[in-house]
């Protein structure tokens, strides 16, 4: 990860070579298909996919001031991560994501809660990253996640 960027273009330009291309592709995806509504920033020191504070001024309950989280992309060690808050927020998208992915993709998923591990990058599914980032809209987000955090305070 770069945690030093400020920028998106600062992360892509501090990619090593065989990263850059895969993580490009994956962004030109993304935000093809992200619904309106979600802004692409640095968050966590990766590309990040946030609502804003001007649209939730709420924001983030785990870090004070900060947007409200939906998706990252980062290079890590051994993979591309891409990680995806919707697939726990959402009833069946994580099972829909599972099945797909099974379909159209030979190596065996590597996924934990939200976050998927693509350690392949000639089999990256660009199609099925596009389908899985226009599931969710802003609207359905928060209210998914404002119900996940009424939940929380009751326990």
């Amino acid at each position: 990860m770069n945690r030093s960027a400020e920028t998106v273009k600062d992360y892509l330009d501090h990619l090593p070579e065989e990263r850059r291309a895969p993580i490009e592709k994956l962004r030109k995806t993304i935000l093809e298909h992200l619904p309106e509504g979600f802004e692409e920033t640095v968050s966590y020191g990766m590309i990040g996919y946030v609502v804003s504070l001007e649209r939730y001024p709420e924001g983030y309950h785990a870090s004070e001031g900060e947007p409200l989280p939906f998706m990252n992309l980062a290079s890590q060690k051994n993979h591309i991560a891409l990680y995806h808050m919707g697939l726990y927020a959402k009833p069946g998208l994580e099972e829909w994501f599972r099945e797909e992915y099974e379909k159209r993709v030979t190596p065996k998923l590597d996924m934990g809660k939200s976050c998927i591990r693509l350690k392949k990058m000639d089999q990256i599914p660009y199609d099925l990253i596009g389908e899985l980032s226009e599931k969710i809209t802003v609207e359905d987000y928060i209210k998914a996640y404002e119900e996940a955090m009424k939940k929380r305070k009751k326990k």
